[in-house]
């Protein structure tokens, strides 16, 4: 186990390898190339192997820690990195060995989530995905048989058979248009034009639902992280769940630098905050400002009465807070009069006291 720091690659050590190892394979398919240089190249290669053996080592170790018998995405790429640049080694011929290394474009994927994401998007949007596919296939092949009947006799060479039509009706349905086979009587280019219609609409179909499918994860991620971030909050932990999702969804997260100004005295206040994690400094007319730590909130004043900010607030450390707007508060001031209550008192003491905000 005392070799496994040495074994560990980070993602952006991986990113690099894999880089420089893509690189070396397309350098190799030069022909100018000579032997000595085509030699090092080899060599870089087989250095680049060499590290990933290594890394499949390290996740062949952590696995074996945690007990972990399954077959991951991560395991199956370690393998595939290290296995399929051997067999190009031992059966391609000299000039294609290197060209087996191209599969180190999959070394990236490992540590990225923005793939695991899109895994789960397709996943979840497989049913329609497969639906506009089907549609897809279907138009393809419609005018494909319908162009061979149109064109077969005027275009032997380009239409005579279905399967040469296809290569028509794949470049129309994605509006390529590459102009090396062209519908040349009337009724072709009527169904050229159809074609062309209905792929734009199918590619739309796609594009709309994986736009959709994205949306959906990344508000489903901000969901769960803001409920995390709520549920730190005491205040909040005495909501019920109708409620506390409701708070959920008003609150609106937001990370501040050390030094940073949060707000300052005269500015229109349309917003409290919520301390999450990390403290801020109240500025006050007395000489020692007023520091405030996770679980306080500030700038419910300005909020409620609409006067002007009536402190400045900055960040004494990193500061993870949850803001929430006028609108937000009359919202939770209905629906949750115990808590707009403990807020009201708050602002009133402080009110009393000089102010926060």
């Amino acid at each position: 186990m005392s070799a496994r720091p040495f074994l560990k690659i980070t993602a952006p050590l991986n990113g690099l390898l894999a880089a420089v190892g893509l690189v070396t394979v397309a350098a190799l398919t030069a022909r100018e190339i000579g032997s000595t240089t085509r030699l090092s190249l080899e060599l870089v290669l087989a250095a680049i192997w060499a590290v990933y053996v290594l890394q499949l080592v390290d996740t062949l170790i952590r696995r074996r820690a945690t007990d972990d018998r399954g077959l991951t995405p991560e395991l199956v790429i370690d393998l595939m990195a290290v296995v399929v640049p051997l067999i190009g080694f031992l059966l391609a011929g000299s000039p294609d060995q290197g060209l087996y290394c191209g599969i180190w474009l999959l070394k990236p994927l490992r540590h990225f989530t923005f793939f695991r994401m899109l895994g789960r998007v397709v996943a979840r949007a497989a049913p329609n995905l497969v639906g506009v596919t089907s549609v897809f296939g279907i138009v393809l092949f419609g005018a494909s048989l319908i162009a061979y009947l149109i064109e077969r006799d005027v275009q032997p060479d380009k239409f005579g058979s279905i399967p040469l039509a296809m290569w028509w009706a794949v470049t129309t349905l994605s509006t390529t248009g590459y102009g090396d086979e062209i519908p040349m009587t009337f009724a072709g280019r009527v169904l050229a034009g159809l074609v062309m219609m209905s792929g734009i609409g199918i590619f739309a179909l796609w594009a709309g639902i994986l736009a959709t499918g994205f949306f959906e994860e990344v508000r489903r991620q901000d969901f769960v992280r803001n409920w995390q971030l709520v549920a730190a909050v005491p205040l909040f932990q005495k909501l019920g769940s109708a409620a506390f999702v409701e708070i959920v969804r008003a609150l609106r997260p937001r990370v501040v630098p050390a030094g940073a100004i949060i707000c300052r005295k005269g500015e229109a206040g349309d917003q409290m905050f919520f301390i999450v994690e990390g403290r801020v400094s109240i500025q006050t007319p007395s000489p020692i400002p007023v520091e405030l730590g996770p679980g306080s909130f500030f700038g419910e004043m300005a909020l409620m009465t609409g006067e002007p900010r009536s402190a400045t607030v900055s960040a004494v450390t990193e500061v993870s807070l949850l803001s929430l707007y006028s609108e937000d508060f009359q919202m939770l001031s209905s629906s949750n009069p115990e808590i707009a209550d403990v807020i009201r008192r708050t602002a009133e003491e402080r009110r009393g006291g000089a102010g926060q905000g």
